[in-house]
């Protein structure tokens, strides 16, 4: 009863918070509110309970990840993947190096392989994070995209990190060649688990479609597990199911290019992800809420073995080891920059460096997340000769505060960072979204001539009905309902053209009605072509997936009210 309790409590908060981010005099981002929810359930009305780290990851990650995979434009991925990957894999090492010798200098007490393990935790930032902020700032496209590429890529470097940082607490020693070794099996492995799981649940239920039909309810289900299918395959492995769940999803967004699934399944589909990605959004950050009352108590309870007695000294170390993980990502972005800039110019091309704010905002916006917090809460209480861990009650604090601090900061500074920069446009969309809509349309009257024609010709062969009607008066019908299709299309492609009528003064109803089924038959054809030549379009790169994915999604849902 205790488990169903604490699961509706944070259903509750999160639903409160979706109203309280909305009612509040000021603007405040909304796992803000949902921590500060948290910590009110725990510290006052005192029905929190504690984060199980194992539970988390297995529960709450796999779906979000999954879809921020799914989601994350690929064109952009590709295009920006050394940015990226500077910044998933050299900025996380890079961070450990600094803000590990940074930590130890600041708190001499602690452990030098503890403050690796703290600032290799601190590496990542964390995707539900990320995509919180951007949804309540307006971020560069191209920006967005880089910091949520890399947000999906470093958490397999920074928990690797942390973990030899942890061996090397509890066995003294550390061996660069075995975490190398490590890191590529993690990473390896975990990414071909999660397109293997995706590829074989397609492939399954593929063969169930063929044979017994495509129901949406069980389709939307298996879609709901994949992401879990993809996470236990790759740990059973002892790989990492995070970037199982990230790959798994990937993966998704290039099988959703076959354009199998039914227009009324990718709209349920969509509208059951978004609710799951904004609850279980906001039950992490609720939970880490839940978590701060008693990660206070037991910092306070550990400061005096640092050497330090004032309860100031917790905020000051909070504060230097964000400013300091900041500088960090300032000179790796910087030093980036200008490096690949220098290439460029020793090879003769044209450099155009990006303004200092959106440097900045790279910088301001590494935030921290839930993620961070599960990882640190897996610290062992004891080493191995049963003493106590040293410093844990402060390595957990200090790991709570920095993402409490980057979240902070980022809501604060990007938005008046980067308000009325104006950018050169990054990418040709526009232009992309015309070519989309224009092929599109004339895909659609295509279908509608051929569908047209067939209907003709089975209408005068008698084919049509049970009842025969004069071959001219059926011809009539169906070239009106084609031209008042086609209207729609000629416009957008540029056409001009008249639409035709043919009346008939006898039997108007059963006229009617064949002109009303015409309709519909010809709308469908007209879709589905459209749909079709979206999907053929973004598997040949002629425009982006989020572009074809935006577009379908326009269609399926006039498709959806056409039905009604």
């Amino acid at each position: 009863m205790h488990s169903i309790e604490a699961v509706l409590t944070l259903l509750l908060a999160v639903a409160a918070s979706g109203y309280l981010v909305w009612a509040l005099p000021f603007s405040l981002p909304l796992p803000l509110v949902q921590i500060g929810l948290g910590a009110l359930i725990a510290g006052v009305l005192h029905r929190g309970h504690a984060l199980e780290p194992e539970l988390f990851f297995l529960l709450f990650l796999p779906p979000l990840l999954f879809l921020d995979g799914w989601r994350i434009p690929k064109q952009g991925l590709v295009r920006d993947r050394r940015a990226i990957l500077q910044l998933a894999l050299g900025l996380v090492v890079f961070t450990v190096v600094g803000a590990g010798y940074l930590i130890h200098w600041m708190i001499p007490t602690m452990p030098l392989a503890l403050a690796f393990a703290l600032a290799a935790v601190v590496s990542p930032t964390d995707p539900v994070a990320v995509s919180g902020i951007a949804t309540r700032t307006t971020i560069p496209p191209r920006l967005k995209h880089i910091l949520e590429g890399e947000s999906l890529l470093n958490d397999a470097s920074g928990l690797v990190c942390f973990q030899f940082a942890v061996a090397a607490v509890l066995t003294g020693g550390f061996s660069l060649r075995a975490a190398g070794i490590s890191f590529l099996w993690v990473a390896g492995v975990g990414l071909a688990c999660g397109v293997l799981a995706v590829r074989l649940i397609n492939l399954a239920q593929d063969w169930i479609w063929r044979r017994i039909g495509d129901e949406v309810g069980p389709a939307i289900l298996v879609n709901l597990l994949t992401p879990f299918a993809a996470y236990l395959l790759a740990e059973g492995l002892q790989a990492s199911g995070i970037l199982a769940a990230v790959a798994a999803g990937i993966t998704m967004s290039f099988i959703e290019l076959s354009g199998k699934a039914t227009g009324n399944l990718r709209v349920q589909r969509a509208a059951i992800w978004d609710m799951v990605q904004f609850s279980f959004n906001g039950i992490m950050f609720v939970l880490l809420g839940e978590q701060l009352p008693g990660i206070w108590s037991a910092a306070l309870q550990s400061l005096p073995a640092s050497g330090r007695s004032s309860p100031w000294w917790l905020l000051a170390y909070a504060l230097a080891l964000s400013a300091g993980l900041m500088l960090l990502r300032f000179v790796w972005v910087w030093v980036s920059l200008h490096g690949v800039s220098l290439l460029q110019r020793l090879r003769g091309r044209p450099v155009l460096l990006p303004p200092w704010q959106i440097v900045l905002a790279t910088a301001l916006a590494g935030v921290r997340g839930a993620i961070t917090l599960a990882g640190v809460l897996t610290l062992p209480l004891a080493l191995p000769d049963g003493s106590p861990l040293p410093a844990r009650a402060l390595v957990v604090f200090l790991a709570a505060a920095v993402i409490l601090i980057s979240l902070a900061v980022a809501t604060v500074a990007l938005p008046r960072l980067l308000q009325g920069l104006q950018l050169r446009e990054e990418s040709s969309e526009q232009l992309q979204e015309e070519l989309a809509r224009q092929q599109s349309a004339k895909a659609a009257l295509a279908a509608i001539e051929a569908l047209r024609l067939r209907l003709v010709e089975e209408a005068a062969s008698g084919q049509a009905d049970a009842a025969p009607v004069p071959p001219a008066r059926a011809a009539a019908v169906y070239n009106e309902a084609a031209a008042r299709i086609a209207l729609r299309y000629q416009h957008i492609v540029q056409r001009g053209g008249t639409a035709g009528s043919g009346e008939g003064e006898e039997n108007a109803l059963q006229d009617l009605q064949r002109l009303e089924q015409a309709l519909q038959q010809l709308r469908q054809a007209g879709l589905a072509a459209e749909r079709s030549e979206l999907f053929r379009l973004a598997r040949r790169g002629k425009i982006s997936d989020a572009l074809s994915r935006r577009l379908v999604r326009d269609l399926d849902l006039l498709d959806s009210r056409e039905q009604r």
